[in-house]
């Protein structure tokens, strides 16, 4: 072998302190990086962009058609049907006036309407916030026997949480939900169910207490039972939508002609008319219930935080894994780091990224938010350069030991993102517990088997000759003397 021709690891480059700090802020808290859309802008557009951040109403208004307004208007009355019942019924278990669930469910949606991001999101009444709520309050104050003061706490807990929330907004805090697996979350959200239909039930049916049948066994032997339950799709969509409100309406109409509140049901009764009134004045800063008010309204924050302090370190070695782009080695067949190895070269079309942890439910969110960064990067670069356009993404699994269903999920949402822009995904030397997993999900199907190589070298090989053979099908077919001058 020659020597001259082997090549040497490479020292990093030194970075100075305040550099590296920045990198690793930003890489821990921005891996989306939100403010990449304000470079190269004017300073009119920046503000045009910055106002459109706040309120994405100004970015998709002016493209709003008049065939999305039919889907909208079916998708508000569904939602109204249920929010109308939701919020009476949620009032009630936190022991509040049945009209400030209506409140609760009429003005968040409108403020979101203007400042969210999300198509999919129904905001209004939580079933867990009001059992919190009525649980926590009530310790002080009996809401019958003094329900205006509860009602001053209620709101002053409430004006607490909001600023708390307000504050995981500003400070970029949502990965701290990261940390809560898909199954947990399906778990507490199941669990929080049931607690709340015991609660109605009470209400529905007269009852004291709701004991029997709640034993291990009954509940193991009711759910195993009942597996050949399914949720048939309704052949008509508009059906189905429709049946949340059928239901309310032929309820009310139902206990309006039987009179049943004289046969031992509980009725709500008549609601105030108006909009929720100014309620800065219901709110109480003085003893002796201010430290039940802010114990309410930031206990949620005190849990918050200490759960981020235990998990700091996680956070920065295994929550937030390295990603790096690989470049080739001038003269060899190896791809290292291009931060590490200033001269590796990209490749032209190919986009060759490299992952160095598991992927779980604590980091899948940040990979897929960090890869789609490169991606974006890799097509400005480009772009810039007037080179050849990205074709082809390759991920380097050498590193990754093992993956769950989240992780699992991440890839599959992946996939379909880098489809949408005409890309494909080519996976490198997944591990033997990794490779079973991608199998037994279906994801290798989903992907095919031919874009999996053990080696990067392959992987490249193939692509390249994949571009070579579609940039000449294109020369081969493009009319003669098209580019002619």
């Amino acid at each position: 072998m020659n020597v001259e021709s082997v090549h040497r690891v490479a020292i990093p480059p030194p970075q100075p302190f305040i550099k590296s700090l920045q990198y690793s802020m930003k890489e821990t808290f921005f891996p989306d990086d939100p403010l990449r859309k304000f470079k190269n802008q004017s300073a009119s557009k920046k503000f045009v962009l910055a106002l459109q951040h706040f309120f994405p109403i100004l970015e998709w208004a002016p493209r709003y058609t008049i065939p999305f307004l039919k889907s909208d208007i079916i998708a508000g009355i569904t939602i109204a049907s249920l929010a109308i019942p939701q919020g009476i019924s949620y009032a009630k278990l936190a022991n509040l006036p049945p009209i400030l669930g209506l409140y609760s469910s009429f003005i968040p949606p409108l403020i979101y309407a203007m400042m969210g991001s999300s198509r999919d999101l129904a905001v209004g009444t939580v079933a867990v916030g009001s059992l919190l709520m009525a649980s926590m309050l009530g310790r002080e104050v009996n809401p019958n026997e003094n329900p205006k003061l509860f009602l001053h706490l209620a709101f002053t807990a409430t004006f607490f949480a909001g600023a708390l929330q307000l504050s995981l907004g500003l400070f970029r805090l949502g990965f701290i939900v990261d940390f809560l697996s898909h199954a947990a979350i399906v778990g507490f959200m199941g669990g929080a169910a049931t607690v709340v239909c015991l609660q109605q039930l009470k209400s529905i049916l007269g009852l004291e207490h709701f004991t029997h049948k709640a034993d291990i066994v009954s509940v193991m032997s009711s759910v195993f039972t009942q597996t050949r339950e399914s949720k048939q799709r309704p052949k008509f969509f508009w059906v189905s939508a429709m049946a949340p409100l059928t239901s309310v309406i032929l309820g009310s109409l139902l206990v309006y002609l039987t009179h049943a509140e004289k046969h031992g049901v509980q009725v709500i009764g008549e609601l105030k008319k108006g909009l929720n009134p100014p309620s800065a004045t219901d709110l109480v800063f003085v003893s002796p219930y201010m430290g039940t008010a802010i114990k309410t309204g930031l206990i949620i924050g005190i849990i918050a935080l200490a759960v981020a302090l235990s998990v700091l370190r996680v956070l920065l070695f295994v929550a937030r894994p390295r990603t790096f782009v690989l470049g080739n080695i001038p003269n060899s067949s190896a791809y290292r780091n291009v931060e590490h190895y200033p001269n590796a070269h990209h490749v032209p079309g190919i986009l060759i990224l490299e992952i160095d942890a598991p992927i779980y439910f604590a980091n899948a969110s940040y990979l897929r938010e960090r890869i789609t960064r490169w991606i974006d990067e890799e097509e400005e670069r480009l772009e810039g350069a007037g080179k050849t356009s990205l074709e082809y993404v390759i991920v380097d699994m050498s590193a990754v030991a093992n993956i769950d269903t989240s992780g699992i999920s991440m890839l599959e949402e992946f996939k379909k993102s880098i489809d949408r822009k005409g890309l494909q995904l080519v996976l490198v030397n997944p591990g033997s517990e990794v490779t079973k997993k991608l199998n037994k999900s279906k994801f290798l199907d989903e992907i095919g088997h031919k874009w999996v190589y053990v080696t990067v070298e392959e992987a490249v090989g193939v692509c390249s000759f994949m571009l070579g053979t579609h940039k000449a099908n294109l020369k081969k077919d493009e009319p003669e003397g098209l580019n002619s001058v």
